[in-house]
């Protein structure tokens, strides 16, 4: 573990951390810093697709004055290490956040997990494979504009009629993979923030957020940002991802205005799992963490509540 440090960077400010460099079973290295006090109850954050851990400064900066918050960059992502085409698919996703919980939860310690979009199917596909491990590491889940399948079924980028639905499928398809993978040259930065912008924020938020989240696509190197489009597109499809598996209490978050991931994925998510603590609908888009930071803390910080609340009756 590395010695404290503070993060500021691109005008957002991180309170001090502390680095650990943990291993995937693959050997990719995945950074992971931790924040807040040191006999903090643990909140292990995920974050999404073409993000890093930075996309969290709203919940790390509040949260980690009472918790300790472990938050981890993906493969591929942040300052994560970048595998080869063959290292990415929803078994390494899964795999990865399982070594971040064994590398920073001590014996016998369980956590509050939230997900934000790939980070919620980093934790669903988490509790798919590793079933023997959620009641070990987990207290509770949050799964945050989500999803477990469907994903170009239910995608609303492009605008078509109804009977043209399956072709908006096949556009979707086409565009994330091959937009996802492009690099950025200085030419494309215009049309790639429009794109980013459109499809992860809401019409009405702070122009600093779209600013943000487009900073962080470009920050994410092309390989993984390729790599991630193909197995979202290839692997989130009409077979959703098993839910029985996650029994601990689970809080679903979704945006009323998500084009990337509309809110009827997340109220898919609410009927299939089998302990759900609450269904939340927020106005706005896809980056609920950004827009609308106070309504997700309090509730991270009522499942906290909640769960230590009934450890110490029982």
């Amino acid at each position: 573990m590395s010695a404290s440090r503070t993060a500021v960077k691109n005008g957002i400010d991180l309170p001090s951390s502390r680095t650990i460099e943990v291993r995937a079973a693959d050997g990719t290295r995945l950074h992971t810093e931790v924040f807040g006090p040191d006999d903090g109850y643990p909140i292990v954050l995920a974050h999404g697709i073409t993000c890093a851990l930075r996309v969290w400064h709203q919940q790390i900066n509040d949260l980690s004055r009472d918790f300790r918050v472990i938050a981890y960059d993906h493969r591929g992502h942040g300052r994560s290490g970048v595998p080869r085409r063959s290292g990415y698919s929803l078994g390494h996703l899964a795999g990865d956040l399982d070594s971040v919980l064994t590398a920073t939860l001590r014996p016998g310690e369980r956590a509050v997990i939230a997900g934000h979009s790939m980070g919620g199917i980093a934790i669903s596909s988490w509790a798919d494979r590793y079933r023997h491990r959620v009641a070990q590491r987990a207290d509770a889940v949050a799964l945050i504009n989500t999803t477990t399948g469907d994903l170009l079924k239910e995608i609303n980028l492009l605008r078509v009629p109804a009977l043209l639905a399956a072709g908006r499928s096949l556009a979707a398809r086409h565009l994330i993979r091959t937009f996802g993978g492009a690099p950025l040259v200085w030419g494309a930065q215009p049309g790639s923030r429009w794109f980013v912008t459109m499809m992860a924020v809401g019409a009405g938020a702070d122009p600093a957020i779209g600013k943000l989240v487009h900073d962080l696509f470009a920050e994410t190197p092309a390989g993984g940002r390729g790599a991630w489009a193909r197995v979202l597109v290839d692997e989130m499809n009409a077979r959703h991802i098993d839910l029985t598996g996650l029994t601990v209490p689970t809080l679903v978050i979704g945006s009323t205005n998500d084009r990337l991931l509309p809110m009827c994925q997340s109220r898919k998510i609410a009927d299939a799992v089998p302990n759900l603590v609450d269904l939340v609908e927020t106005p706005g888009g896809h980056c609920a963490i950004l827009e609308h930071p106070d309504v997700v803390n309090g509730h991270l910080r009522t499942l906290v509540s909640a769960v230590t609340a009934q450890r110490i009756s029982s």
